[in-house]
């Protein structure tokens, strides 16, 4: 008699099991098929067959034996972080910060290059140059390369086209499309700042919280906004631009037509166009050296800009009501000079029970957060399709 040919019913169960127990294994550091049996009520047997598939796959390996309760020891298991490999972007105004991890999003190789030329021609022939530096980087694993992610300072529509990027000067570049016919990976592009928020979530700061703002404070800013523990897109996935908050009606014209952009007076742009006109570095470090050694005008300077960030800052505290607001990208290397007048700008300005218990932090990954989360896209959508394999 023919053996009958599983149901669509019995597929998507073996596709949920297998995501379960993967899920069961990620988790934990070593653990035993008798646990995950009994952390999941799926029976042992099934357990069983489902490790050896994932086994086979190279996405589990066994470790050797653990503590025995009386009976035989088990075998632990151990999810297979080096079964293959993702390229995380951190696409700026002015660099390329690049990451090869693996799939746990532990950086294995680091990268980063000055950005000379940021027009889209270049830009792009600096990107590509990037990417295939680290997949040179990668040893051997039965994956390789599962996936490519890229943070860029501008909105970016769901088929990873880049519609606006007005400090980058970019409009309606397909950037997933390129970067996909070039390196033929999955690739996923996402705002800048949403991928920090990812990485400060996951790897950082922003871990077990779940209602969170990111603030990126780079060249522009822009936002991360999760709420709930999701990464909140809006209506049409273009959320986050709180860069763009009017804070002054009349004020300074921005790139992207509206005036008095909160970006235009307390991004990093607008912290090294005052250190020029003051005499001071127009470069970051060289400024935060000069706070460091004493220099009252870069420490003045630095007040300014916390206050003005503490300015944006309320607007978002008095929207959302996060838990904690996490400053984060190249300004947060500042932390020391910005933290006293943003906290102060933050408790005159904010409503009291919004900020009754909020905390302002600084990024733990300091300005790495938007290329860890974008290395986490890349390794979250493998680890999506491996889940439904039936």
């Amino acid at each position: 008699m023919a053996k009958a040919k599983p149901t669509g019913d019995q597929t998507m169960i073996k596709k949920i099991n297998t995501a379960i127990v993967l899920d069961s294994v990620l988790k934990n550091s070593m653990i035993s098929r008798a646990q995950i049996s009994e952390q999941t009520g799926l029976n042992k047997a099934t357990v069983s067959s489902l490790v050896l598939d994932l086994i086979e796959s190279h996405l589990v390996e066994e470790i050797g034996q653990g503590e025995s309760n009386g009976g035989r020891k088990p075998v632990m298991l151990l999810f297979n972080a080096k079964a293959g490999y993702a390229v995380g972007i951190d696409l700026g105004v002015n660099y390329v910060r690049g990451v090869l991890a693996d799939l746990l999003g532990n950086v294995v190789e680091e990268r980063e290059w000055p950005m000379k030329r940021p027009d889209m021609a270049s830009g792009l022939k600096q990107l590509t140059s990037c990417i295939e530096e680290l997949i040179a980087l990668a040893p051997d694993s039965p994956y390789g390369i599962v996936g490519i992610g890229i943070g860029v300072p501008g909105i970016v529509d769901d088929e990873g086209t880049i519609l606006f990027a007005p400090n980058l000067a970019w409009e309606r570049v397909e950037l997933q499309r390129l970067v996909e016919e070039r390196f033929s990976v999955p690739v996923t592009i996402d705002n800048e700042a949403n991928a920090g928020a990812q990485g400060e979530q996951k790897y950082g700061a922003g871990r077990g919280i779940p209602h969170q703002i990111y603030v990126s404070v780079g060249i522009g800013i822009g936002t991360g906004i999760i709420l709930n523990k999701e990464l909140y897109k809006g209506a049409s996935g273009f959320s986050g631009e709180l860069g763009h908050l009017s804070i002054e009606y009349d004020g300074k014209p921005c790139r992207c037509g509206n005036r008095g952009c909160w970006e235009l007076y307390a991004s990093e742009n607008a912290l090294l166009e005052r250190a020029a006109q003051l005499g001071l570095p127009d470069e970051l470090d060289g400024l935060i050296a000069s706070a460091d050694a004493g220099d009252e005008r870069a420490i003045e300077l630095f007040r300014s800009i916390g206050n003005y960030l503490g300015a944006g800052i309320t607007n978002i505290v008095n929207v959302f009501n996060p838990n904690v607001v996490i400053i984060g990208n190249r300004v947060s290397r500042a932390s020391r000079w910005l933290e006293a007048a943003l906290q102060e700008a933050v408790d005159q300005r904010t409503l009291p029970y919004h900020r009754e218990r909020m905390r302002i932090l600084f990024a733990e990954l300091q300005d790495r957060s938007a290329v860890r989360g974008a290395a986490c896209y890349a390794i979250d959508a493998f680890l999506g399709k491996v889940r439904n394999v039936g």
